[in-house]
């Protein structure tokens, strides 16, 4: 009973912490300290057990040789980012579908595609086309709203395509081949991609004023394509080099990874090496690799430092037995197997609205996945279930992040714009990944039938 009381008091106390603004590390530490206090006895010989656990977890943790898969693929998105091929892939994209209805918008979700190997970071996604494609469909008289939930919407695949961080930080929290969570994503990925295209589609053809393309608006598409044919025949050739650039990295680095050429670490620093020509050959400075690597070590040593806490928490949790006490809950409630996954959906959605999505994947994936497993799911068809339920999270109202990142991002364009247009034009997409999700759990090959093909 004493160990039960203290997980519960350790999960009130981690979510109280984030709740008043902690941060998540050091809500996580502080959390695991009190518990491990607590277990050993909460005497003088506890202090040395929660420094000594702490120096455990955080040597064991950073020596592993897969955690540098991050930095390496961040640093790979970084150079390619600065080289501006996102914008020239975007603009030649959109080129090339003149003559499709909503074509913006439809280069915004290949974009986004195509991008999300750039990045794997989904806010990031949503914060550069938001600056990218937005301007571009508000000049095309777009509707705003649906314009920004195209954005935040499709800035979802960034998870969900490889490379991807969720995918990544899934795999090392579960100890499951990072490779084969890759494979997965791809058919889900080009799935979901699908769908919000022929979502696009259906609304210029049904409601073509949000679009653009309504009596009022010939006027304005007209100026505006006059004032972007310019730029369109400037940015040819440097499409061309973009694109290539694109498809031999993707090619390169998941090519070597799927086919055994490379480890997902070796696959990274490889990416890396690629992204670092292609960005100077795009013109990239000496000061600009230099920024790069400096940005990339500031953005990757907190998310390491969530995974040493993470750890950290996930061992002091086992010393309470909290696991597999909701292990035992989950499986003896005689709920079937959709409804214990519908549960954890819930959960994930819930606490989109409040954390970010690794830090969400932190605190449930190592809890959820051997309770999947254990009622007959595929592990690697949760682990995409997983990312695409925490991604759709981050779209969820009234707080979903991803949206107030869009928002954050036209501050200075559109000052003027609120979330709630934006979150009302992102709930389609949210049902699409919701619809995603079912055919996955009723389908699990559309995720496993890639992975089982190239590592069987």
């Amino acid at each position: 009973m004493f160990e039960v009381n203290t997980a519960v008091l350790l999960i009130v106390s981690l979510i109280v912490l984030v709740a008043i603004g902690v941060h998540i590390a050091i809500a996580l530490g502080m959390t695991s300290a009190l518990g491990i206090f607590l277990v050993t006895g909460a005497d003088s010989y506890a202090f040395a057990t929660v420094q000594r656990m702490l120096a455990a977890t955080a040597y064991e943790a950073i020596r592993a040789y897969v955690f540098a898969v991050i930095p390496l693929f961040m640093l790979m998105g970084e150079f390619i980012g600065k080289s501006g091929v996102v914008t020239d892939v975007y603009r030649g994209i959109n080129r090339l579908l003149h003559h499709i209805p909503g074509r913006l918008a439809i280069a915004t979700i290949i974009g986004n595609a195509l991008f999300s190997f750039v990045t794997g970071v989904s806010i990031a996604s949503a914060a550069a086309f938001s600056r990218i494609a937005y301007p571009e469909m508000k000049r095309f008289g777009y509707h705003k709203g649906f314009a920004l939930g195209t954005v935040a919407g499709s800035s979802c695949l960034g998870m969900l395509i490889p490379p991807s961080v969720l995918m990544i930080v899934w795999g090392i929290l579960t100890e499951q081949s990072i490779g084969q969570i890759f494979a997965a994503g791809v058919m889900p990925g080009l799935l979901l991609a699908s769908l919000f295209i022929l979502y696009v589609i259906g609304v210029a053809l049904f409601q073509p004023a949000t679009v653009g393309m309504g009596k009022d608006a010939q006027d304005l598409r007209s100026a505006a394509a006059d004032q972007a044919a310019g730029e369109d025949d400037i940015s040819n050739t440097q499409f061309l080099i973009s694109l290539v650039g694109i498809v031999v990295v993707i090619v390169a680095v998941l090519g070597g990874i799927w086919f055994g050429v490379f480890t997902p670490t070796e696959g990274a620093g490889a990416g890396a090496l690629i992204g670092l020509v292609l960005g100077l050959i795009k013109g990239m400075r000496f000061r600009d690799v230099i920024d790069s690597i400096l940005l990339v070590g500031r953005t990757s040593a907190p998310i390491l430092l969530l995974l040493v806490a993470a750890s950290l928490y996930s061992r002091t949790l086992a010393m309470t037995g909290l696991a597999n006490a909701i292990e035992g809950v989950f499986i003896g409630s005689g709920m079937e197997p959709w409804m214990i996954i519908t549960v954890m959906v819930l959960i994930w959605f819930a606490l989109g609205m409040i954390i970010d999505s690794i830090s969400i994947m932190l605190l449930t994936a190592a809890i959820f996945a051997p309770i999947a497993v254990k009622i007959g799911y595929d592990p690697v068809a949760f682990a995409i279930i997983g990312i695409i339920a925490i991604e759709a999270g981050l779209l969820t109202p009234p707080f979903g992040l991803l949206v107030y990142t869009v928002k954050a991002s036209i501050q200075e364009i559109d000052p003027d714009m609120s979330v709630v247009p934006i979150f009302i034009s992102s709930t389609p997409y949210w049902v699409i990944m919701l619809i995603a999700m079912i055919a996955i759990i009723a389908f699990p090959a559309i995720a496993t039938y890639l992975p089982h093909l190239l590592f069987n």
